[in-house]
C-alpha cells in the first residue's frame, strides 16, 4: 500500500507525550517543559472561555434590570395603538431605552464572538488527541466554573437569591 506524501497517519486516540504541534505549526511542543507551559496556556484559556460565559449571563441579567418590562409592550403596540395619551416623552424614554438594550445587544455579541472563538480554539486544542491538553481544557473548565459562578449572583455587595429557590 502506498500513502501519499501528503497524507499522515493521524493520531486518534488520546497519547500522553511531551511532543505534539498545537494548532499553529509555531507552536511545537519538544519538551515537559514545553508541555506544561503549553498546558497551563490552554488551562488559561478554558477559565477565559467560562469567565466570557458568565460575563455574556451577567450582560444579559443587565439588560433585563434596565429595560422595563412595559417597553416591549410599548413598541408591540405601536404609537398610535396605546392609551391615546402618548407624547414627545414617551416617546423619549422608548428610545432611551432602546438605546441602552442595543449597548447591552452589543456587548452581547461582542462577547459571544469571543466565546465562539475561544471555544474552537479549545476544542481544537482537544483535537490534538494530547491527554495533558486534554486534562488541561477540563481543569481550566472546573477552575473556572468554580471561581467565577458565584460571582453571577453577587450584586451590589450581596448576594442575591439564586433562581432555583
Amino acid at each position: 500500500m502506498v500513502l501519499n506524501a501528503f497524507l499522515s497517519p493521524l493520531q486518534m486516540t488520546f497519547f500522553f507525550s511531551d511532543r505534539l504541534v498545537l494548532l499553529f505549526d509555531f507552536w511545537s511542543v519538544h519538551s515537559p517543559t514545553g508541555l506544561v507551559l503549553s498546558v497551563l496556556v490552554i488551562l488559561l484559556l478554558s477559565v477565559l472561555y467560562e469567565v466570557v460565559k458568565m460575563g455574556k449571563a451577567r450582560v444579559l441579567q443587565r439588560a433585563l434590570l434596565a429595560v422595563p418590562p412595559s417597553l416591549s409592550q410599548d413598541t408591540l403596540l405601536g404609537p398610535n395603538e396605546g392609551d391615546g395619551g402618548g407624547g414627545d416623552s414617551e416617546d423619549s424614554c422608548v428610545q432611551e431605552h432602546e438605546a441602552v438594550w442595543f449597548r447591552y445587544h452589543m456587548g452581547q455579541t461582542l462577547l459571544h464572538v469571543v466565546q465562539v472563538v475561544v471555544g474552537y480554539t479549545l476544542m481544537l486544542a482537544v483535537m490534538s488527541y494530547n491527554a495533558w491538553i486534554f486534562l488541561g481544557v477540563v481543569a481550566g473548565s472546573a477552575i473556572g466554573y468554580f471561581v467565577v459562578y458565584p460571582l453571577l449572583w453577587v450584586g451590589n455587595g450581596a448576594v442575591t437569591s439564586h433562581p432555583i429557590q
